[in-house]
């Protein structure tokens, strides 16, 4: 049987992330992995990544992956919360990957058969942006977007804490 591939999107601090921690950990039969995208950026990220830890507690197994998150998925056993995509897509960005090289690692851990949930922030409902990198990160978090709520079985926006089934 196919495992599952389940994808929140919403704007930031919309609450997606909490109800994809809720949905994993109520979904999964052995202790899921939290696969950490963002890279230690400042001190106030630091403080926002120990909220996020603090908030997860021992419930997820942690492990940290800016750029190349196939190698992790590709030999987990357990189910995986890759939180987020959008902080991969700005790594991929910063580290000078192509869309090529971006659509190319996504296509292939979409194709993997792994009880995957996706965390993905909405960045496609304001204005757009004043700046060609902006506006760069925007268009390839759309076209992505797209990517993934195709290839997923289950899809959630979230609203004000609230994730509504819409796929």
């Amino acid at each position: 049987m196919k495992r599952k591939k389940t994808l929140f999107i919403g704007g930031i601090k919309s609450g997606k992330s909490l109800n994809a921690q809720e949905y994993i950990l109520k979904n999964s039969t052995k202790k899921p992995i939290y696969l950490a995208t963002t890279e230690f950026i400042d001190e106030e990220m630091q403080k926002r990544l120990n909220a996020h830890k603090t908030s997860r507690s021992n419930k997820f197994e942690t492990i940290e992956e800016a750029l190349e998150l196939k190698k992790i998925i590709s030999v987990s056993s357990s189910a995986i919360l890759v939180e987020c995509v959008s902080m991969w897509i700005n790594n991929m960005l910063y580290h000078q990957k192509t869309l090529q090289n971006i659509l190319n690692e996504l296509e292939a851990i979409l194709k993997l058969d792994k009880e995957i949930v996706f965390v993905l922030n909405d960045v496609g409902s304001g204005v757009i942006p004043d700046n060609k990198l902006a506006r760069e990160f925007v268009d390839i978090s759309g076209k992505l977007s797209q990517l993934i709520a195709q290839n997923c079985d289950e899809v959630y926006h979230t609203i004000a804490g609230i994730s509504t089934r819409i796929k």
